[in-house]
């Protein structure tokens, strides 16, 4: 529900493909072109540069309509919405394209209903903050106070609202029940799908969509009153956010303004999300609300005569709680710091299977910008963040800094290749292989630039990073940051300028070229040996030739072919169901446990059984009556058995964690 996110980052109409290329969402946040970039320096000499053009209504008519009309045409997404404040005041929106594709029904910013995925965090934590206010909470109170459940004590520390609203309470990540079909109560959700702790609170940004409804469950235990409820009362009234609403499934007056949801806006449209997870991604909103909600912000809490935060509490939203580094972009109470171009920017982006959406708030223009696209289309992702850049470049316009880059770099460069994995994870259940085959290489070349894999710009070509500082690198040409440290256990760390978002360097047996090699040799080895084996069985027959061995040998040899037949058919079972669930044939929830439990017991079983592969080739080699091709293609057998339990090891494919 955070874009990308997670989310996230992630959804269950996604693929465990897609969980192995989080990590392309997750780093390309990073760079500029999401505006998770420091402010430019300025440096003598440097060009001035170009000048801005004035934001007025009209300007922005003519800029955004040409723009839009040809970006969902040709990125076939059905519609959009954008609202811009300006000085307490709505400056411009405007509905594009449809709501209904099929009946041609236009956006309208005033009424449409957009979902904005993970943009309703900022809404979670404006109601923390109320009571925060009103002294009912405690940002820095062990969260297990506020709850009816609790919270395992993996860590000395415990968690708090601070760690909960910055993205620090070191959760792993879960995807089960993040979309469901039918509605769940947010306390059944919160008590059914505890996560693993992975870090110590406050030592490592992991972006966590639990961690955020689980801030919204002690607003609703404390204020007495349910998550949507509190919000409508204490929120959407005094801002006079009428189309606005948590409620899922929608309430009726509200249902018939609701836009459709679409892949592709050439395909049919899709049923309306229910996201049990609601205070991190479950809000339905126009655009004309959106602003309302930027004004308030903008405004240190009040919007006209209604105050819902006082103004220091918005100023605690909106500063930093939380950086990996100094030097790198940090976060608030929920709001990303963004600053690009010299200007301070804070926003939040969201994403749920087909709403793509960002809120970005110009602090120091006093100046706020929403978007929302009702399709995925080819790449709704880069058309928001496009659409954004090209809005503040021209309005806000800057230059990258001129820092030199350091003589040092190619030696340091060295020092920091390798392949990292993501902080926001999947550590304890099957989801971690995913996560391990969509690592991140770091690699060097010869000028001491460094390139991240997988991080492209807009025109699909790697994107290059130069250092400036001791292990803090800018990407080339532009703004944005990214930082290299050591955690205390000495091991390396990626650090972006999106806080939550973090990498750690994986050792060579857990680096995806070596996976690759193990998978490989599953996928191509133990099928060709069953194949072989009935091919062998077909000829002998034919020719007359019956297989030499005694008979324990030949049990013996029987038995390690069968283990490769298990292995195989463990291996399609599980492609099979993830294809179901990539295809969205099957929704990704809790009624496939069993199914899960199952494959995960063939996983079990299956690496178990590498022990019987092991005691045929000693047989094998040490006996004789063997031909030496016979032997090497038993050894390679063994190879093949032993890379299928690796790779059952160390993805946790046999750890029996349902919930995921």
């Amino acid at each position: 529900m955070m874009r990308a996110a997670m989310m996230a980052s992630k959804s269950s109409r996604r693929s465990a493909g897609t969980f192995a290329c989080l990590w392309l969402v997750i780093l390309a946040l990073c760079s500029p072109a999401d505006a998770q970039a420091p402010s430019a320096r300025a440096t003598p000499g440097q060009p001035s540069p170009p000048s801005a053009h004035e934001l007025t209504a009209d300007d922005l008519s003519s800029f955004l309509d040409g723009i839009m009309k040809i970006e969902l045409e040709r990125d076939d997404i059905a519609g959009g919405v954008i609202s811009v404040v300006k000085d307490g005041n709505v400056l411009f929106e405007k509905g594009y394209g449809y709501a209904d594709a099929a009946k041609k029904k236009p956006v309208s910013p005033e009424e449409t209903l957009f979902r904005p995925g993970s943009v309703s965090k900022l809404f979670t934590g404006t109601a923390v903050m109320q009571l925060v206010e009103q002294g009912k909470l405690d940002l820095d109170r062990d969260v297990n106070d506020y709850l009816d459940f609790k919270i395992p004590s993996t860590y000395p520390q415990p968690i708090t609202l601070r760690n909960l609203l910055t993205h620090t309470a070191g959760f792993e990540e879960v995807a089960e029940g993040l979309f469901s079909p039918t509605p769940m109560s947010l306390g059944q959700y919160l008590k059914t799908h505890i996560p693993a702790r992975i870090f110590p609170p406050g030592t490592m940004g992991a972006y966590s969509n639990y961690g955020v409804a689980l801030a919204g469950y002690c607003v609703q235990r404390v204020s007495g009153e349910p998550f949507d409820q509190y919000v409508a009362k204490h929120i959407f009234e005094p801002l006079g956010m009428a189309h606005s609403t948590f409620t899922e499934p929608l309430p009726p007056s509200l249902a018939p303004l609701m836009s459709a949801g679409y892949q592709l806006a050439s395909a049919s449209p899709k049923p309306f999300e229910i996201i049990p997870a609601s205070p991190a991604g479950g809000l339905s909103a126009s655009g004309d609300d959106m602003a309302r909600f930027m004004v308030a912000h903008l405004q240190d809490g009040r919007y006209g005569n209604a105050q819902i935060l006082r103004p220091e509490t918005a100023r605690t939203m909106h500063s930093r709680q939380y950086a990996g580094a100094p030097e790198l972009e940090g976060i608030g109470i929920n709001f990303f710091e963004e600053s690009r171009n010299g200007h301070h920017i804070i926003g939040h982006g969201g994403d749920s299977g087909f709403f793509h959406s960002h809120l970005h708030l110009i602090l120091d223009a006093n100046v706020g910008f929403f978007i929302s696209l009702n399709s995925a289309g080819r790449d709704a992702f880069d058309f928001r963040e496009a659409i954004w850049n090209q809005f503040l470049d021209r309005y806000f316009p800057g230059q990258p800094s001129a820092d030199p880059t350091l003589a040092t770099a190619p030696a340091d460069g060295r020092t920091l290749t390798g392949y990292y994995e993501t902080s926001r994870r999947g550590e304890t259940t099957f989801l971690r292989l995913a996560y391990l085959f969509g690592e991140a290489s770091v690699t060097e070349k010869p000028d001491g630039t460094i390139i991240v894999s997988q991080v492209k710009g807009f025109n699909g070509q790697s994107l290059q990073w130069r250092e400036i500082g001791p292990h803090l690198y800018e990407r080339v040409g532009d703004q944005g940051h990214i930082e290299f440290k050591q955690d205390a256990s000495g091991r390396m760390l990626l650090l972006t300028d999106v806080a939550p978002f973090a990498a750690e360097r994986v050792a060579w047996y857990e680096s995806q070229p070596f996976l690759l090699i193990c998978l490989v040799s599953t996928l191509l080895i133990l099928p060709l040996s069953v194949l072989l084996w009935l091919v062998g069985a077909l000829v002998r027959r034919h020719y007359g030739r019956p297989l030499v061995l005694e008979t324990a040998q030949r049990r013996l040899r029987l038995l390690v072919r069968l283990i490769c037949v298990w292995d195989v058919v463990v291996v399609a079972g599980w492609a099979l169901l993830l294809g179901l669930i990539s295809a969205a044939v099957v929704p990704l929830s809790s009624r496939l446990d069993h199914w899960f439990w199952v494959l995960e017991f063939g996983c079990l079983i299956g690496a178990l059984a590498t022990i019987v592969v092991l005691v045929q080739v000693s047989h094998a080699w040490f006996t004789t009556g063997r031909g030496v091709w016979p032997r090497i293609g038993d050894t390679v057998i063994l190879l093949a058995s032993i890379a299928f339990a690796w790779l059952v090891w160390i993805g946790h494919l046999a750890n029996f964690r349902v919930h995921f």
